[in-house]
């Protein structure tokens, strides 16, 4: 909460009277007064309790930052459930305290029992809010009752009234819904648990591993690093990779990554730009000769080689100064000859060098893991065990959370506050931050699904791990990493759910996911809200799953083939509703296998700028720029077998629903509809 809403609330800490009768301030109100400290035991400052000294009463009293709340005795961490114990019965009293008091009636008998004086002028309460009390397990972030503006009486008998707590004006989510995904029980997976100095070396080392990519394409090929291409590098690898971290890889065959490799090389000798007018394609087919010719004179390249690229580099420059009525058609059509009699040969004299550029981020990345789990190593009470192989369980369960087998270590302590709607949450200076309905929606996903923090003592730690790497991983240019996040619109959603029974989605994050259950890249961190970990490790038995999965291509390669797997073994009802980009030409291998595949029961394709995705920043964006225009069709294709096609088959009534959801959808008014963000054609969600 703001500093401003905070200093509000403590008014009677930071206001007296002066001799004249006028409200003087002694010194800002922007933090209790903590003029005689005391020490508090680490689960009350874990809760967001402090001890601070009225100036007024001259006496102690316990402030909490996070519900604003004032106490003159110590609080009582955890006072009771409100679903399984609405009444306190079971509560445990405050020593040397009234049993059938609380906290907040407490101070207020205290308070009433001094009297009415002239040092007990209050000044009229700025509306709070309230986001989340740690110390009261099982209330959820907004209420149902209509929020009410209250301004506490100028005299001390008048209980002051409850903060209306938290609702968001919209909501992108539904976390009622229960799964119908059924798997194999598994025993909890070996993970270090996520530790906020842990995430903020990682942080760091991600960043330099950047940097490293950047100096290494400009200085070897004098080229920028294309675009997303080291987001996508962390995505290919990681469908292959064997090592511990869970973000950078460590272990992975071949250490050549495809995806790094032909992104580069797509960019040599420069980058090809969208044109959209005759002149910018005559200067773009002018740099590319030029550009050829200088890389084949500066390379070790046969003699065949350097006769060829040089030969056509002067031909197309001579019919450039030569020709001025071309059009931008005749222009590109020239542009597209050159390449391919260029390409080959450039692309040979650069080989060496790329695979160099791949080998050598790889290398300085398994470097980066290494010494990021030795660190995280010497934090731990306990060291893990050797994974042991442990026999296929045959006891079917309801899916649930991802749960480590080690215990966490103890957190340090995490900040947070408000400013307007958003929340932030600093630790060691590094501050992350995130609207306060999803920070809402974060404290649902971890009463839902984690277990072995009930009194959210380690939630802000956890927040704050969780928001660094996905800031992380997203990178930090303008728009970068958001079309890794994108999800379909709520509309498509609700249509899923009630045409098809979809109740789980493969591939999201606790800051994008519609429902509880979920598949996302960081079971680490994501598994305290509610993450079964990653797709390609989850193994359903039965139950009807919607797939959005990141522009990848061997990542979606890797999806099709988990695909046809699951749906070969099991004899229960499975589907999978899968939506990616019809790109045509040329078109992608996923694609492809998936028209091929037997089990595919029906195809559909939702035309260019007539559908629209939820931005990957939703977590971040203006409730204007929460949705964007596709600037590509989408395919949407029903993989199912023969019991998931008897249960939810693809009949015309239900795809005529889920195209209205999506023409319900795109009729939202313009104002609230943007273009799509600059490199993010695709919007899909984070595997």
């Amino acid at each position: 909460m703001s500093n401003d809403s905070q200093g509000s609330v403590k008014g009677e800490a930071a206001m007296t009277l002066s001799p004249s009768g006028s409200a003087s301030s002694q010194g800002p109100p922007l933090s209790p007064s903590t003029s005689k400290p005391q020490e508090l035991p680490d689960e009350l400052v874990q809760a967001g309790w402090s001890k601070c000294w009225s100036k007024r009463e001259n006496r102690p009293y316990y402030f909490n930052r996070f519900t604003n709340q004032s106490l003159w005795e110590v609080p009582v961490l955890g006072q009771h459930d409100v679903i399984s114990d609405p009444l306190g019965l079971n509560a445990a009293p405050a020593e040397g305290g009234d049993n059938n008091l609380g906290n907040g009636q407490r101070k207020r008998r205290v308070s009433e029992e001094q009297g009415a004086g002239p040092n007990s002028f209050k000044r009229s309460k700025v509306e709070p809010t309230t986001p989340i009390s740690p110390s009261t397990p099982g209330v959820k972030p907004w209420s149902s009752a209509p929020e009410e503006k209250q301004s506490q009486s100028t005299t001390p008998t008048t209980p002051s009234p409850t903060p209306a707590p938290y609702r968001p004006a919209v909501i992108y989510w539904d976390l009622d819904i229960q799964t119908n995904a059924v798997i194999r029980e598994r025993p909890p997976a070996n993970h270090l648990p996520p530790h906020p100095e842990i995430e903020l070396q990682r942080a760091q080392l991600v960043t330099k591993l950047r940097q490293h990519y950047h100096e290494l394409c400009y200085q070897r090929e004098g080229i920028d690093p294309p675009r997303e291409s080291f987001n996508r590098w962390l995505l290919e690898r990681k469908v292959i990779d064997k090592g511990h971290d869970p973000l950078l890889p460590s272990d992975c065959d071949p250490v050549i990554s495809p995806s790094m490799f032909r992104e580069v090389m797509n960019d040599i000798p420069i980058r090809l730009s969208r044109i959209k007018y005759k002149e910018e394609a005559r200067k773009l087919l002018f740099k590319y000769a030029e550009a050829a010719k200088k890389m084949i004179d500066s390379r070790n390249a046969s003699p065949e080689s350097r006769k060829v690229v040089k030969w056509n580099a002067e031909d197309t420059m001579s019919w450039l100064r030569r020709d001025h009525s071309a059009s931008k058609e005749d222009y590109m059509d020239r542009l597209e000859h050159l390449r391919q009699q260029c390409g080959p040969h450039v692309a040979a004299v650069a080989k060496d060098s790329v695979e160099g550029i791949c080998s050598k981020i790889y290398h300085i990345s398994a470097e980066y893991s290494r010494r990021l789990r030795h660190a995280h190593l010497s934090l731990l009470q306990e060291r893990p065990a050797e994974p042991a192989v442990s026999p296929e369980q045959q006891r079917l369960v309801y899916c649930y959370p991802v749960r480590l087998a080690l215990p966490s270590p103890a957190q340090p302590r995490v900040e947070l506050h408000f400013e307007n709607d958003v929340a932030c949450l600093r630790f060691r200076g590094e501050m992350v931050k995130v609207n306060r309905g999803h920070f809402s929606k974060l404290e649902l996903l971890y009463r839902y699904s984690c277990i072995d923090d009930p009194r959210f003592e380690k939630f802000l730690s956890r927040v704050w791990c969780l928001l660094k790497r996905y800031q992380v991983m997203f990178g930090s240019g303008v728009n970068e990493g958001t079309g890794l996040q994108g999800a379909l619109p709520v509309s498509v959603f609700e249509a899923l759910h009630r045409q098809f029974g979809v109740s789980f989605e493969c591939f999201a994050s606790p800051l994008n996911c519609y429902f509880k259950q979920f598949c996302s890249a960081f079971p680490d961190i994501d598994g305290f809200f509610g993450s079964r970990g990653p797709f390609l490790s989850f193994c359903p038995v039965s139950g009807s799953f919607e797939a959005n999965p990141p522009f990848c291509e061997e990542l979606m390669d890797a999806m099709v083939t988990h695909f046809e797997d699951l749906l070969e073994r099991s004899n229960e009802p499975l589907s999978f509703m899968v939506f990616v980009p019809e790109w045509r030409d040329p078109v992608t291998p996923a694609l492809s296998r998936m028209e091929g595949s037997r089990f595919l029961r029906h195809q559909l394709s939702v035309p260019a700028y007539e559908h629209e995705y939820r931005s990957g920043s939703q977590h971040l964006c203006k409730r204007e720029e929460m949705y964007y225009k596709a600037v590509h069709g989408t395919a949407v294709l029903f993989l199912q077998n023969e019991a998931g096609f008897a249960k939810w088959a693809p009949t015309p009534e239900r795809l005529a629903e889920l195209l209205a959801a999506y023409r319900t959808s795109s009729s939202r008014s313009e104002c609230n509809v943007t273009a799509a963000p600059q490199g993010a054609p695709h919007s899909p969600d984070i595997t």
